[in-house]
């Protein structure tokens, strides 16, 4: 059973053009046992720089209609027990949330589909498996996302799996990864090259110069422009990562990208 809530203080975006992102509750917010306002979560800072980016399209263009729908999906039972809070929370910290998805561990993938949910993130990565295996271009937030800067949003490509070959893939999900990808590189392309609220970066792991040639190669044919590229030629990439802070990283469905 899937239990939808459309929030009535923000303003509906375009179904047709905006790029539906749907983020798990207990990722945003920590609950509490009688909390009526939970304390913020890992992905916090994730929904605010969502929103600068909306709020930075909206000045450059009042009648934009290419923006982050931000959907809230809650599958756990005590958090849907607690309902009343987590919207309430969403108000209070004044979160460009547009609906609230409630259903069980077993529907959560048909509240994505209904939603026509464009990238799934979750701290869970069973849930983030099933989804890419049901089609649904996902990807996993860790606790790093809790310190990551509200101010811009870094969205990180991982250039291995782009030049790598798809062994098992998921037709849904690539195209999933093509759409969204296109759609990012677009919205990018709506601000200049400095002072932008969205920066792409790709970090190529494993590999030389080619590798991470090829990977760039691929991303630009999709419409996508490279903030900032690493190759780092097989050195690890926790140091790296920790000092860029990305609010997530894409990798599932991107062999699937064509040069």
């Amino acid at each position: 059973m899937v239990s939808t809530v459309q929030n009535t203080d923000v303003k509906q975006k375009d179904a047709d053009r905006a790029v539906v992102v749907a983020v798990t509750s207990r990722a945003v917010f920590e609950p509490g046992a009688d909390d009526e306002v939970y304390e913020v979560g890992t992905a916090f800072p994730l929904l605010q720089a969502l929103q600068r980016v909306n709020e930075r399209l909206l000045e450059e263009n009042p009648d934009e209609s290419l923006l982050f729908d931000v959907v809230l999906i809650t599958t756990d039972t005590q958090q849907q027990q607690q309902r009343s809070s987590i919207i309430s929370s969403t108000r209070h910290y004044s979160l460009d949330v547009s609906r609230f998805c409630f259903s069980s561990e077993e529907d959560f993938i048909e509240s994505l589909l209904k939603n026509n949910v464009q990238l799934f993130l979750s701290t869970d990565r069973n849930e983030a498996s099933q989804a890419s295996q049901k089609g649904v271009f996902s990807a996993l937030l860790d606790q790093h996302s809790a310190s990551c800067p509200s101010e811009q949003l870094k969205v990180l490509f991982s250039g291995d799996a782009i030049i790598r070959p798809d062994t098992d893939p998921t037709p849904g999900s690539r195209q999933g990864a093509q759409t969204f990808s296109a759609q990012l590189g677009e919205m990018r392309r709506r601000f200049g090259a400095f002072d932008s609220p969205l920066n792409i970066v790709l970090v190529t792991a494993s590999g030389g110069r080619e590798s991470c040639g090829a990977a760039l190669r691929t991303l630009r044919s999709c419409g996508i422009s490279v903030d900032e590229a690493y190759c780092l030629a097989g050195a690890p990439r926790a140091p790296i990562l920790s000092l860029l802070q990305p609010h997530f990283l894409l990798s599932d469905g991107l062999g699937g990208l064509e040069e």
